[in-house]
């Protein structure tokens, strides 16, 4: 048996985000947050996409509210990702947690103990931690009162929130994020950034206007960070995944690019310090107006590595009455029939994070850090007791084995953490029964079940991954 050997300090980890597993909505002093309007079933992509106004209505479950309960049980779940071995763990911030309105002049002291609790709790086991300061994650009085990431004035509120987390936690953090995938504003926007949409609006001027204060925001936070804690390193990060001509027509190789642009341009900002040339050409012919020299000088303020989550490639074709589309993750491209996808429709390509991995490199030469790659799927407890998620442990040592490639080509790569160490409610459906961890939680979609946790096949086997620094072939 071979075992192909990874970098000495290889961070091998794991992530969850607040929104998705600290339940406790109302506890501790927490604001509402966008993502605690966002209900299971069918209103869940109009309002999730800005076409509905988010509000609390009786008649529907919120998975926010509860999430799996990492509120509560956060020494336990800490105490099974040790088990694991995990070197790195990545967790979010509650925004509203901290501010529960977001212009509050003082945070909220609960907040503040919880996250000083969490982070001791990690450090006691050895864990670094990697810390999204927005996942999703925006306080409803900002969005109610400033318009959220339609007004500057949301810049200087999200930096005294960065600022007060760096302060308060830069002892036990060493890596930082201020965004998780930055550019999913773009096509999620009311859980990307809390934006909703008037009638007479814009919707295009509305959404790259925020992108841009969103940028402003990040190049601010480096700044803050490079200052306040100097020993620590912060990235950026976008949801990753190449995208590949559906065939060799020119116009479709020229699709791909758009559509490549598009999506990393914000790495160009907070990683090269200016926007990329192709974008004024590309506002002018949106007829988008955004003030972006006044902003050129802060925008300097470059991040230390990219990272990115990478679940899939994307397919780009110029006429999409051509082909059958993918409609499985939140950005639509064409059917690759080259490749197989998951249950909910996610294109399963390994080969294309190598593939992603050498393309974000070449093109911004900053350290990487694959910050999410899991499978969603359907997991069954058997009648004693175990599950054999044989199925997830595949898809991993694929993309471990394409990670591996990418190391070997020369992309200098930080780490790679796996998304949902623990199963959590999805972003994308808001289900439980998509399944991402390694440890099972006794959740159901409809919010029922005793929360218990279980270790599955999966567990024992990225355990010796990390023991090893290795993955066998």
């Amino acid at each position: 048996m071979t075992i192909k050997q990874f970098p000495k300090d290889f961070l091998w980890g794991g992530a969850i985000s607040a929104n998705q597993t600290e339940g406790a909505w109302n506890e501790g002093g927490r604001g509402i947050s966008n993502i605690d309007l966002i209900p299971h079933g069918n209103n869940r992509q109009s309002i999730k996409l800005g076409y509905k106004k988010g509000v609390l209505d009786k008649d529907e479950y919120y998975p926010s509210h509860t999430g799996i309960d990492f509120y509560h049980r956060y020494k336990e779940d800490i105490a099974l990702m040790a088990e694991m071995g995990l070197k790195v763990f990545r967790t979010s911030i509650s925004w509203s947690r901290i501010y529960p309105n977001g212009d509050e002049e003082i945070p909220n002291k609960e907040g503040i103990a919880y996250y000083i609790d969490l982070f001791k709790t990690c450090k006691a086991h050895n864990m670094e931690l990697l810390v999204t300061l927005a996942h999703f994650d925006i306080p409803m009085g900002i969005v109610e009162e400033y318009n959220g990431w339609k007004n500057r004035e949301t810049i200087d509120l999200y930096v005294k929130f960065a600022e007060t987390c760096f302060e308060q936690f830069g002892e036990y953090v060493n890596y930082w994020i201020p965004f998780n995938e930055i550019n999913v504003v773009l096509h999620s926007p009311f859980s990307g950034g809390g934006l909703y949409f008037n009638d007479d609006e814009n919707r295009e001027q509305v959404l790259y206007q925020a992108a841009h204060y969103m940028l402003v925001a990040s190049a601010k936070a480096v700044e803050s960070c490079h200052r306040i804690t100097p020993k620590a390193k912060i990235g950026c990060m976008i949801a990753g995944g190449s995208f590949y001509p559906y065939s060799c027509n020119p116009e479709d190789v020229w699709q791909s690019i758009i559509d490549e642009r598009t999506n990393t341009f914000f790495v160009d900002v907070q990683a090269k310090g200016k926007y990329p040339y192709y974008m004024e050409s590309y506002f002018k012919s949106k007829n988008i107006t955004i003030d972006i020299e006044s902003d050129s000088d802060i925008l300097k303020q470059t991040v230390d590595f990219v990272a990115f989550s990478y679940y899939a490639s994307r397919t780009s074709i110029a006429d999409t009455s051509r082909a059958e589309t993918n409609e499985g993750n939140i950005i639509i491209s064409a059917k690759n029939p080259h490749l197989k996808t998951s249950n909910w429709g996610w294109v399963i390509d390994p080969l294309g994070l190598r593939i992603t991995m050498n393309q974000i490199y070449e093109r911004f030469e900053k350290p990487l850090f694959v910050v999410e790659n899991g499978l969603g799927a359907k997991d069954i407890i058997e009648s004693d007791g175990t599950i054999r998620d044989d199925y997830r442990i595949d898809y991993m040592h694929q993309h471990m084995l394409a990670m591996y490639d990418g190391i070997q080509d020369g992309v200098p790569l930080l780490g790679y953490i796996s998304w949902g160490i623990i199963d959590l409610v999805s972003a994308s459906t808001g289900e439980m029964r998509k399944r991402y961890g390694m440890i099972y939680v006794d959740k159901d979609d409809d919010g029922t079940g005793t929360f218990e946790r279980r270790k599955k096949k999966s567990f024992d086997w990225y355990k010796k991954i990390i023991q090893q620094n290795g993955i066998e072939i």
